[in-house]
């Protein structure tokens, strides 16, 4: 990983008004993949105290297009995604680990997997998968 990749990503992130609303983290970046972690606090959690499934879905799709975006080589848009919730986020914090698992010119396929750490153990919660395009690439007609 170059620390111009690094600081590629970091600017992106760090431009991004929602991450910051949601107190996100970019915490790893490297070629073709990303973790973005946010820390649990009550205005983030539903009714029965879990981790709201739209701030997982917001650490899937994010974590995505990092990962995407990094392999692309640049700037990078979600054209879909998908996510499975396997199990109630509850723990301090919630990471979220992507990887590009096919790359094309203008397109990656990726992966994420969701994690509750809770007690400094790490359980699967979500998984997402999704296409990511270059910006600048046709998305659709």
């Amino acid at each position: 990983m170059t620390t111009d990749m690094t600081a590629f990503a970091q600017r992106v992130f760090d431009a991004q008004p929602f991450s910051t609303f949601l107190g996100a983290e970019l915490t790893a970046v490297g070629p073709g993949s990303a973790e973005i972690r946010v820390r649990n606090r009550p205005e983030l959690q539903q009714q029965h105290g879990f981790v709201h499934g739209g701030v997982l879905s917001y650490l899937a799709d994010n974590s995505l297009t990092f990962a995407g975006g990094l392999a692309l080589g640049g700037d990078a848009l979600t054209a879909e995604y998908k996510i499975n919730y396997a199990r109630p986020a509850v723990g301090e914090v919630v990471v979220a680990r992507a990887s590009a698992t096919v790359t094309t010119r203008r397109q990656a396929v990726c992966q994420s997997s969701l994690y509750v750490v809770r007690d400094g153990v790490e359980r699967l919660v979500a998984v997402a998968q999704g296409t990511i395009v270059a910006a600048g690439a046709p998305v659709g007609d």
